[in-house]
């Protein structure tokens, strides 16, 4: 049976591939959101700080778990 190829890549590496770029333009995105939802606010540099941490720390969580799966080799 031949494996199904897109674009020279095999299914799950067409789909690793995209789901890295995509989740980082998505994580990319969410932060300029952040950044016009203080500015917008005028939040000050206290306050800025403050929706980083907040919003931020659920992305922070996301990418923080691939990184200690491959530590661990759990993957």
């Amino acid at each position: 049976m031949e494996s199904v190829t897109l674009f020279g890549l095999t299914v799950a590496q067409f789909e690793d591939l995209s789901l890295k770029f995509f989740l980082t333009a998505l994580i990319a995105y969410m932060f300029f959101i952040i950044w016009n939802l203080a500015k917008e606010s005028r939040a000050g540099k206290t306050g800025t700080a403050v929706l980083f941490f907040a919003l931020g720390t659920g992305m922070f969580g996301f990418m923080a778990k691939s990184v200690i799966a491959k530590v661990l080799g759990i993957e």
